[in-house]
């Protein structure tokens, strides 16, 4: 059976990822209107990843014996100035996550919740995942500059994401 505390803290954690998953769906459509298919096709596959990652909460608060309840999930920007912007709010938005996830962890561990503690390390880890791809698309946006052909080749490379909602296993 799950605590109380940790109860309330894995439902606000659910409504982060609910969030995390509302930003990015908002992103792509952002990147659909400024005819970047690629772009609005990586972001697509993001918000996929994040309701994934709600799924895999859900299940494991269930599992355990917790109550579920699903709060408001807040109105997320719907433009950026250019599509770097977007990416660098995408990237910020990571590290708030990988914050609140270490928090998540760390009352875990004062819970003395073992069972929590251990299935919040594939979070950990999947973060670090997480910040590194935004950050990766955020630093080679800066090298081009606003360059014109680069964007459309990183249009055409992001077009090529596969996965997205694959946080099961």
């Amino acid at each position: 059976m799950i605590s109380q505390a940790m109860q309330d803290a894995f439902n606000k954690q659910i409504n982060e990822e609910l969030y995390s998953a509302y930003l990015y769906a908002a992103m792509a459509n952002y990147f659909e209107a400024s005819s970047l298919k690629g772009f609005a096709h990586w972001m697509r596959l993001q918000s996929e990843e994040e309701l994934g990652h709600t799924r895999r909460i859900v299940t494991f608060m269930n599992d355990r014996g917790g109550r579920v309840i699903l709060d408001a999930v807040a109105a997320p920007q719907v433009d950026w100035e250019a599509p770097l912007a977007a990416f660098e709010a995408a990237y910020t938005h990571e590290c708030h996550i990988s914050a609140c996830i270490n928090a998540l962890s760390t009352k875990a561990m004062e819970e003395k919740d073992h069972a929590s503690h251990a299935f919040l390390e594939w979070f950990v880890t999947e973060q670090v995942e997480e910040e590194a791809n935004a950050d990766e698309i955020v630093q080679q946006l800066k090298l081009m500059d606003g360059a014109p052909g680069g964007l459309f080749l990183m249009d055409r490379e992001l077009a090529q994401r596969t996965g997205g909602g694959e946080a099961t296993a």
